[in-house]
């Protein structure tokens, strides 16, 4: 007689420990991290950690300012993050609000934010 469940499975479990969320491995704790914070700073060299915090800024999650060499720092879009150089270090941070409206939408699509800016 077996033994064996008639349930068929699919699951392979990899060999090995699973490693322990830490920010500089996984999205989650990285997010979690800059949450609590309010910002982290990322050295310029650190691409596997620009990496995952440009995967969080295409979603929304966080926003990424680049600093400058005199200290002050230059908001970049997902698209300027993605194609960042490792020659400036990033402030990470979470966003300021659920919605961002930019300066320079058209006058004539003013209408469609309209419910955001009340």
């Amino acid at each position: 007689m077996e033994s064996r469940s008639s349930q068929p499975t699919n699951v392979i479990r990899f060999p090995g420990a699973r490693s322990s969320a830490h920010p500089r491995h996984d999205q989650k704790s990285l997010m979690d991290a800059v949450y609590s914070a309010g910002s982290l700073t990322i050295r310029a060299d650190d691409r596997a950690m620009k990496a995952m915090a440009t995967r969080l800024t295409i979603f929304g999650f966080v926003v990424i300012d680049e600093i400058q060499v005199d200290g002050m720092g230059r908001r970049l879009r997902p698209s300027e993050a993605f194609n960042a150089s490792t020659a400036l270090p990033w402030r990470i941070s979470k966003p300021s609000g659920r919605y961002r409206i930019e300066a320079g939408i058209p006058e004539a699509d003013q209408d469609l934010f309209a419910a955001l800016q009340a």
